[in-house]
């Protein structure tokens, strides 16, 4: 019985020391990961803001009705027929 017990207390011992490197490893880590991150901020430059912050994004208007648009409907007309002729 005193060599199982030995076993048994020697398995829990080496298993509380594992434990206790992985969570004094992992508290390192984060500390050291917080610490990074401060001086990252600290020391890159910020992004200058846009000086002209009511400008509208250059897009083309679209139209209400797209069928009354000849040229829009003229290029959707060759792109069926395109695909028509390569499925044949």
């Amino acid at each position: 019985m005193s060599q199982e017990a030995d076993l048994i207390n020697e398995g829990l011992s080496l298993m509380m020391f594992g434990m206790g490197f992985v969570f004094v490893f992992l508290t390192v880590l984060v500390f050291a990961t917080s610490l990074m991150s401060k001086i990252t901020l600290a020391l890159a430059p910020m992004a200058p803001e846009k000086a002209t912050p009511n400008a509208r994004p250059s897009v083309a208007p679209v139209a209400s009705d797209p069928s009354s648009d000849p040229v829009l409907l003229s290029v959707i007309n060759e792109a069926v027929r395109q695909h028509r002729a390569r499925r044949q």
